[in-house]
């Protein structure tokens, strides 16, 4: 299994679905799955349920993919805040952390309507502490680390192709 690890908007799911398709294997967006379990958005069920509830769920869909077959994973942004998911992920995959600074992420995430921690008035400060508190989880996690603030995705999967061609 492979998965990636970031903050939102570093490019999870763009570059996951490129890896899954040079792999031939399945792509799972986490944050999709939980939406289906849920039955509603992450919005919603963060308006309704709370964050807490949220955790406890993306947890345990985390732990039933992860024991699953081989796959491309796309974790949410704060997957990393449990211990026993950062365990998880360095047991049972190869983890790339998709990196990318506040700054970079900005423009990305400016008119985004979807992610619940980031509907705030200071986008900036929200993602500069989002970033300084999960960037040293997602290094302790990780196995490789691409920086994919500047240039695309596929640039992004060529530079990890270049030195891990296969994973398994």
């Amino acid at each position: 299994m492979l998965a990636l690890i970031g903050l939102p908007g570093s490019g999870k799911s763009t570059v996951g679905k490129l890896l899954a398709r040079h792999y031939a294997l399945p792509f799972i967006d986490l944050d999709r799955e939980i939406e289906n379990a849920l039955g509603c958005s992450i919005t919603q069920c963060f308006e309704e349920k709370g964050e807490l509830y949220f955790r406890d769920l993306e947890s345990e869909l985390l732990n039933q993919i992860t024991n699953g077959d081989r796959c491309v994973l796309s974790t949410g942004g704060g997957s990393v805040l449990s211990a026993s998911n950062r365990e998880l992920l360095r047991v049972r995959a190869k983890v790339i952390y998709l990196n990318a600074t506040p700054q970079e992420l900005l423009p990305r995430l400016k008119s985004d309507k979807k992610r619940p921690l980031l509907q705030v008035q200071d986008l900036v400060s929200r993602l500069k502490e989002l970033y300084e508190i999960r960037d040293p989880l997602y290094k302790e996690t990780a196995e490789i680390v691409l920086h994919t603030g500047a240039g695309s995705a596929k640039r992004v999967v060529k530079e990890y192709l270049k030195f891990h061609q296969n994973f398994y």
